[in-house]
């Protein structure tokens, strides 16, 4: 099992013809996700040849569309994967939204808060799912792959991950990798985001093959408060967190947007007690908290 994508999951890329679009598609392609097509209203009836991946020669051709809801209507593809530059992501999000594409994954950096909080209460009030902006993506190793996140560091387990941080999710995967793991997904860091901390928890609550869950914040907001509040109420299985940042000075914004610390507001020791006091088990550093997790498959 896995959540939010599987083997099954057929994958589109709006931006599949610029050269970040080509060159993840390639990436996910070689790690055996499913894409099904590709979005360029100025390149619609056209098609890419892309490596076939997986150990097999020869290429395969992708076609691409003009509109997300071609692009349904001719594949049945049921995930949004987006790589177009910031000025483009709203109108992007929600061509898919209004589609009615359940899973949308938004990988852009940088988009304008004002944007996201548009397209996250479009999709809200549509019911269906954004993972991001500013995020690496999801992956469930051996099934499907969709975004940045390297696919060989590690294979199919039964640990969850949800990260607030992309090379922390790279980091985590690859030294928990003997372990494996079910889905690990990269959330973002900015201010408003599509699946939070507390939505990756509830569905691996929910996944029969997940059997421990890491958990990784960073300084600002109050997120791991509450995702802390919720795993106390609502979440039987194990989880050890890591929180980024516990050398920031207060008062600076650190790095993803959404990492603005003020008084003792924020911080990454405030965030640690929060999650202890759950019965989670906090690291001061990745690598501590992967032994944490260690000691419980253990």
């Amino acid at each position: 099992m896995a959540i939010f994508i599987n083997e099954d999951s057929k994958v589109i890329v709006q931006g599949m013809t610029g050269s970040e679009g080509q060159k993840h598609t390639t990436r996910m392609l070689a790690s055996g996700t499913n894409i099904v097509g590709g979005v360029n209203p100025r390149k619609a009836g056209t098609s890419v040849a892309f490596p076939k991946g997986g150990g097999d020669e020869g290429t395969v051709d992708v076609p691409v569309f003009g509109s997300v809801a071609e692009a349904i209507a001719a594949t049945g593809a049921d995930v949004s994967v987006i790589f177009v530059p910031p000025a483009f992501t709203r109108s992007a999000v929600v061509e898919s939204i209004e589609a009615g594409m359940p899973l949308t994954v938004i990988i852009t950096e940088g988009v304008p808060v004002a944007d996201s909080a548009e397209f996250f209460t479009l999709a809200e009030a549509k019911g269906v799912r954004l993972i991001g902006p500013n995020c690496p993506g999801i992956i469930s190793p051996g099934k499907s792959n969709v975004g940045i996140i390297p696919a060989d560091i590690t294979g199919p387990g039964k640990i969850g991950l949800v990260s607030k941080s992309g090379t922390l999710t790279y980091q985590m995967m690859y030294e928990l990798r003997d372990f494996g793991f079910s889905t690990a997904i990269g959330i973002g860091g900015d201010p408003i985001i599509g699946t939070t901390h507390i939505d990756a928890l509830a569905a691996f609550e929910a996944d029969p093959d997940t059997e421990a869950i890491v958990m990784i914040g960073e300084i600002g907001g109050d997120a791991e408060e509450r995702a802390a509040a919720y795993i106390q109420a609502h979440v039987t299985k194990p989880v050890v967190g890591y929180v980024a940042g516990f050398t920031a000075p207060e008062g600076k914004t650190m790095g993803h947007a959404g990492a603005i610390v003020s008084g003792s507001s924020g911080t990454a020791q405030a965030k640690k007690e929060a999650l202890e006091a759950a019965g989670v088990k906090v690291g001061r550093t990745p690598s501590e908290t992967a032994a944490l997790m260690r000691e419980i498959l253990s």
